[in-house]
């Protein structure tokens, strides 16, 4: 049971350890219950395959140059999966021992999460519209680049970050699978469909994380939220690059394509930002210390600032020719 006498981050992990496996069935699918990659692609072992091929890069065929873009940078995003996981095995308190409820969880979340990967680097295989060389060079280089996404080694700074990020994972996946199904490609839209759907739930577990840690270390973790907002969420793929192009560069064409397309946008960090100030009740947060109050006014105040800076930016122009795309 969790109390409100907790003091250290440890101590509140250890507890909350037993509401996380009680919890474990709902918040990860079991092995024998998730979809696969090959649910959703052509058989090899089928005398069809070659014609589920021809009609997959048919449809493939129609999606426009900034979609097929953000697929694969989303693609690329997904492949990096080892270094997410490395970071989470990172995070203090988290691995005490292999049988610990969150090593549990982190092994069930990277189980889930390398489905994804696996399943749109095929399709953009099969599509023949990408050079796939190019495409695996970068994922290489985001690997070998790692990343720095300003949560140092504590887990309450952690799940703020993944609380956000899975948020705005789930919606450019989501609104990549709505553009596909308006180009025709039902299949892909399907895919991106399901990819949504796990980040969605992935999302509502970490924000939960962070609901029941404000429960009985109030102050703590509002300044670990009011920290990572004054520092800005980056996205994991935030050092993308191309063979011969500087690091992080290419991420930022790609962060243009899906602005372009309404893909992911300023005002969806920010209206991430409302959902979790209302899902997490910041306003209503009671025994704050000083400091951890004028926290609270910064995050309470940031959205409207956040707005006002987004209303002036202009949409980015095409402009960019990606060498992952033939």
């Amino acid at each position: 049971m969790l109390t409100s006498t907790m003091t250290s981050r440890s101590e509140v992990l250890q507890n909350l350890e037993g509401y996380l496996k009680s919890n474990m069935g709902t918040f990860l699918k079991s092995v024998e219950d998730s979809w696969q990659p090959a649910d959703f692609l052509p058989d090899s072992r089928q005398e069809s395959f070659f014609d589920q091929v021809k009609e997959l890069r048919e449809k493939a065929s129609n999606l426009s140059y900034d979609l097929l873009a953000v697929l694969i940078g989303d693609t690329i995003t997904e492949e990096a999966l080892p270094n997410y996981e490395a970071w989470f095995h990172e995070l203090d308190d988290l691995n005490r021992d292999r049988d610990n409820g969150w090593a549990q969880w982190i092994r069930g979340w990277t189980a889930e999460e390398n489905r994804h990967g696996d399943l749109l680097n095929r399709y953009l295989y099969l599509s023949g519209r990408v050079n796939m060389r190019e495409f695996e060079v970068s994922t290489q280089y985001l690997i070998n680049d790692g990343f720095d996404l300003g949560t140092a080694h504590d887990p309450y700074r952690a799940f703020v970050y993944t609380s956000y990020q899975e948020q705005a994972t789930n919606i450019s996946h989501r609104r990549v699978g709505q553009l596909a199904r308006t180009a025709g490609d039902d299949q892909l839209s399907k895919i991106c469909g399901m990819i949504a759907g796990d980040e969605n739930r992935h999302a509502r577990v970490y924000k939960t994380f962070v609901e029941k840690i404000f429960e009985v270390d109030p102050s703590e973790m509002m300044l670990a939220f009011e920290d990572m907002m004054r520092k800005k969420i980056v996205m994991p793929a935030h050092y993308m690059r191309e063979m011969g192009i500087e690091m992080g560069k290419t991420f930022g064409h790609f962060t243009d394509a899906a602005q372009r397309l309404g893909v992911y946008t300023s005002s969806d960090y920010t209206d991430i930002l409302d959902s979790l100030i209302h899902d997490w009740k910041i306003e209503h947060i009671g025994g704050l210390t000083g400091p951890a109050e004028k926290a609270r006014d910064y995050i309470m105040a940031l959205p409207n600032r956040l707005r006002r800076v987004a209303d002036r930016m202009p949409v980015p122009k095409l402009e960019y020719k990606f060498k992952w795309i033939s």
